[in-house]
C-alpha cells in the first residue's frame, strides 16, 4: 500500500498538512493537490493550518512527468491538471476562514512556490529558495503566480523571477518582503508551529475576516475597502471572542479566545 501523498495531523488547534513525497522533493502530481484540497475542506475545528514538506524540500514543483504521461494533447492535459487539480487547492487556501502558515526548507519551485506564498505567513529556513523556472523550458508560471508576485514584491522583481527564472534565496526573499521570517534549518519546524499555534489561539472570526479582506483588497478601491471593513467589523463585534477581548481589556488580563 503506497504512502499518502499528504499527511494530516492535529497539533492542538493547528492542522499540519505535509506534502509527502520526500524522495522526489515533494514533486506534486495532480493527486497530491487534490488530496490537499480535500484536507483543507475538512478542518474539523482546527483554528490554523500549517503547510510543510517532508524531508529536504517543501515542493519542487508539479510532477511534469505525471502530467505528460496522460493521453491526448500535452497542452490540454496541462491546462486540465491546473484547472481540476492544482488551482482548486490554492483557491481553497484563499477561501479559508482560518490563518495559514507555510514552513519552507529547500526548494519551493513552480506550483510549490505558489503554494508556499499563498499562506498568510511564510517561514523559511536558511536552505530555502523560491523559484519560477518555467522560462527555461518554454512555459509560463502558474498557480496564480502572475497575480501574486507583483502584489508581494512589485512588478520589476516579479518580472525578474518570472522572466529570468533564477533562484531567490530565503535571505533575498525576506529582503524583498516576499516572506515573513528566515530561521535556522533545525529551528524551522518549531518556529513555524509556534507561529501557527499563536494564530490558532487568536480570535478566529476576526482573523478569518482579516485574511479575506487582505486578499480582496488587492482588487478593490479605497472606498470599497472601507465599506467592507465596516461590514466585517459588525460581524467581528458580534463574536464571542470580541466580547471576551473587551472584558479582558477592561479587567486588565490576557484574553482567552475560543474561536467563536
Amino acid at each position: 500500500m503506497s504512502a499518502p501523498l499528504v499527511l494530516s495531523e492535529r497539533r492542538g488547534d493547528v492542522l499540519v498538512l505535509t506534502l509527502n513525497r520526500p524522495d522526489r522533493l515533494n514533486a506534486a502530481p495532480p493527486e497530491m493537490f487534490e488530496a490537499l484540497t480535500g484536507a483543507l475542506r475538512d478542518l474539523a475545528g482546527a483554528r490554523a493550518v500549517l503547510l510543510a514538506g517532508a524531508g529536504r524540500g517543501f515542493c519542487s514543483g508539479a510532477d511534469v512527468a505525471a502530467v505528460a504521461l496522460r493521453e491526448g494533447d500535452p497542452g490540454e492535459a496541462t491546462e486540465a491538471a491546473l484547472t481540476r487539480s492544482y488551482n482548486p487547492a490554492l483557491l481553497a487556501i484563499a477561501d479559508l476562514g482560518v490563518p495559514v502558515v507555510s514552513a519552507v526548507r529547500g526548494p519551493a519551485a513552480g506550483i510549490g512556490c505558489s503554494l508556499a506564498l499563498a499562506a498568510d505567513f511564510c517561514v523559511a529556513s536558511d536552505s530555502a529558495y523560491f523559484l519560477h523556472a518555467f522560462v527555461n523550458i518554454g512555459l509560463v508560471p502558474d498557480g496564480g503566480a502572475s497575480w501574486m508576485l507583483p502584489r508581494l514584491i512589485g512588478r520589476a522583481r516579479a518580472a525578474e523571477m518570472m522572466m529570468l527564472g533564477e533562484r531567490v534565496p530565503a535571505a533575498r526573499a525576506l529582503e524583498w518582503g516576499m516572506i515573513h521570517r528566515v530561521v535556522a534549518d533545525d529551528a524551522l519546524d518549531a518556529e513555524a508551529l509556534a507561529l501557527a499555534g499563536r494564530l490558532a489561539a487568536g480570535p478566529t472570526v476576526a482573523l478569518g475576516l482579516m485574511r479575506r479582506a487582505l486578499h480582496d483588497g488587492f482588487s478593490s478601491d479605497y472606498a470599497a475597502a472601507m465599506t467592507r471593513e465596516a461590514a466585517d467589523q459588525r460581524l467581528a463585534r458580534g463574536s464571542a471572542d470580541a466580547t471576551e477581548g473587551g472584558m479582558a481589556f477592561l479587567n486588565k488580563r490576557a484574553p482567552a479566545f475560543r474561536g467563536a
